[in-house]
């Protein structure tokens, strides 16, 4: 990972963004970050929250901050902000309704096998996944969250990790796949154009594949704690944490 301030932002149109841990620190929105935000916004830049975070949460973000979309649950859902309206757009075809009763399985098998297992506080909130606490108002060890994912996927389920959360879901997205679908769908880029000229800020597993899809793609300092399995790890990376790590790298984006 190479210091941020060695990346060349001509030619970047936007900033894609996870949220817990990136702009937040202990759950909070820091101002820096927040600031940040709005100074990318002034310049001209497009922004876009990503995150593992639920369908309720990126409905209430795409409309009241100042942002173009934001897509929630590792990429199976959207909400564009488009003519002052919001319109919402699934990554797989049709309603998730057969999912969400399978999930809803799931979720009563993993809480029965395990003792430890405890859904998110916010899964009432959540439409194409379910959320399982790890590190949000417990600390789960790794070999305890080895055992829970490993245990969703024999159950039929996909599974990514973030820093608070162990995600199941049935969809085939990740944040990369529906960053570029909603790039297309508000602006016309096509995926090669989107990983070219659009930043991703993001610190943990289930940043994964969009650190490996943008060719700008940043840690913020935080990330370090999973630098050893993180295959690849972001190209660059800040060197403070959380949102003062985030306003860091638009400071690199918009000098």
């Amino acid at each position: 990972m190479r210091p941020v301030a060695e990346l060349r932002s001509s030619g970047i149109r936007g900033v894609f963004s996870d949220i817990d841990d990136t702009l937040t620190h202990n759950g909070v929105i820091e101002l820096e970050a927040y600031s940040a935000l709005l100074r990318a916004r002034e310049a001209g830049l497009r922004v876009v929250l990503v995150t593992g975070r639920p369908a309720g949460w990126a409905e209430v973000l795409a409309s009241v901050w100042p942002v173009d979309a934001a897509i929630a649950e590792n990429g199976g859902i959207a909400y564009l902000k488009r003519e002052g309206r919001l319109e919402r757009i699934y990554f797989d075809p049709g309603e998730p309704a057969d999912d969400l009763r399978r999930l809803a399985m799931l979720a009563d098998e993993i809480i029965r096998e395990f003792p430890f297992a405890r859904r998110s506080d916010d899964c009432t909130l959540r439409i194409t996944d379910v959320a399982f606490d790890i590190g949000e108002h417990q600390q789960l060890s790794a070999a305890e969250i080895d055992a829970l994912v490993t245990r969703c996927r024999e159950l039929g389920a996909r599974t990514l990790v973030s820093s608070v959360h162990a995600h199941a879901f049935m969809h085939a997205a990740d944040k990369a796949q529906m960053s570029a679908r909603v790039a297309n769908v508000l602006w016309g880029e096509s995926p090669t154009e989107v990983a070219e000229h659009y930043a991703f800020v993001g610190d943990s597993p289930n940043d994964q594949a969009a650190f490996a899809f943008f060719h700008a793609s940043i840690g913020v300092a935080n990330v370090a704690r999973y630098a050893a399995t993180l295959r690849p790890p972001p190209r660059y990376v800040t060197t403070s944490p959380n949102g003062r790590g985030f306003a860091e790298a638009i400071d690199a984006i918009v000098p």
